[in-house]
């Protein structure tokens, strides 16, 4: 394991939700008709952010939702996906102005969505960084409270309080 990646390994060991997705990174009102579009548009939006080509990641996500849907139920999906010569964890939260049908193992449409981005070689990181996620939207309160926030600031406010980060 090189040093960068060890660095890495400590960071998301001891990671809070806050360090994996930025207040400029939660999109509080997107406007998407289907999966697909909702895909592209993260896409679109994180690329820049992890230096990346945005048909890169769209392909990585849709490679993934081949696997399974990533549509987790409740109105939730984590998208996610390995990325060759990504050496850090990008995550984008959005919450969709109206739910797009999704996949999802309840069958439910989708308007909460996590995006998350990691190395080829994240390994563990990237399980740890998905259980973060996961940890936090499987809270009732919380994701009720995701759903009626007036604005970024106050997602992400939610997302970072002690709460949180203890789920």
């Amino acid at each position: 394991m090189s040093f960068g990646q060890r660095l890495l390994h400590l960071s998301i060991t001891y990671m809070e939700l806050n360090q994996i997705i930025l207040p400029e990174h939660i999109l509080p009102d997107l406007r998407v008709s289907c999966k697909k579009q909702a895909l592209q548009q993260l896409s679109a939006y994180a690329a820049p952010l992890a230096d990346l080509d945005e048909a890169d990641v769209f392909d990585a996500l849709m490679q993934r939702e081949k696997l399974g849907s990533t549509g987790v139920g409740g109105g939730i999906a984590i998208p996610h996906a390995r990325i060759n010569g990504l050496d850090k964890i990008i995550g984008v939260f959005a919450r969709l102005s109206a739910p797009v049908e999704f996949d999802s193992v309840d069958d439910a449409p989708v308007d909460l969505i996590c995006l998350l981005l990691t190395g080829e070689d994240a390994g563990a990181n990237h399980l740890k960084a998905l259980a973060r996620v996961s940890r936090l939207l499987r809270d009732g309160e919380i994701c009720t409270r995701l759903r009626g926030a007036s604005n970024a600031e106050t997602m992400f406010s939610l997302m970072a309080s002690p709460t949180a980060n203890a789920a």
